[in-house]
């Protein structure tokens, strides 16, 4: 089980995590790797709550970034709250994580992170951490779509807060948006394949799923 972020809303404090996730999804954090977004920073700088909550499973609380292998995956954990840790390019989690892809033997790689690279938004908003679910074909750095070589992006940002009104600017390459629906994505990591399946919460019924070959 992963987390993308904001897990513990709205400030991601002790309280926060003891009355608002744990509860949930506290009886599965034995087997959870947690990555934080900007609201675990947000009561303080050193996002005391999320480090103190999840323990050595956060990694380094100077960094938050770490990475592990499952099965024929190598999965690397960034923290992309800049403000706080520099995601610039010379940055130490920079030159870390280009290391640590340097040193994995293994055939496919799943990153996982916060901040999304590539979201479409609405006409009258704006928000860099998207309350919605969208996924991307695979494409380049720079957008371009590259069904050989191309990364997908897919966006959860559907966990339990509040969510986005229905995207109005569709960026290229999105193939699929969900808003307004609560939901979790659930990933089948094979040896060189994955596949994905959103499962919306009870008594909703959009969805989407699908599988790739890792490259």
């Amino acid at each position: 089980m992963f987390t993308a972020g904001d897990n513990a809303y709205p400030n991601g404090t002790p309280t926060n995590y003891l009355n608002c996730y744990d509860p949930s999804w506290g009886r599965h954090k034995a087997r959870t790797y947690p990555a934080p977004g900007n609201h675990e920073y947000d009561s303080t700088a050193t996002a005391a709550g999320y480090f103190g909550y999840f323990g050595a499973a956060a990694g380094d609380p100077i960094k938050g970034y770490y990475s592990y292998d499952l099965g024929a995956w190598h999965i690397i954990v960034l923290n992309s709250t800049n403000t706080y840790v520099s995601t610039a390019a010379g940055s130490p989690q920079e030159t870390w994580l280009k290391a640590d892809l340097a040193a994995s033997t293994k055939r496919c790689q799943l990153a996982i992170w916060h901040s999304p690279r590539f979201y479409s938004t609405t006409s009258t908003s704006f928000s860099p951490h998207m309350q919605d679910y969208e996924r991307f074909a695979p494409q380049t750095p720079a957008g371009v779509a590259d069904p050989v070589n191309g990364i997908r992006q897919i966006i959860v940002g559907t966990g339990g807060s509040g969510l986005d009104t229905p995207n109005t600017l569709i960026i290229p390459n999105s193939e699929v948006q969900i808003s307004r629906v609560f939901g979790v994505l659930k990933l089948t990591l094979g040896d060189g394949t994955y596949a994905w399946q959103f499962v919306p919460g009870a008594g909703q019924t959009a969805t989407d799923s699908g599988s790739g070959t890792c490259h």
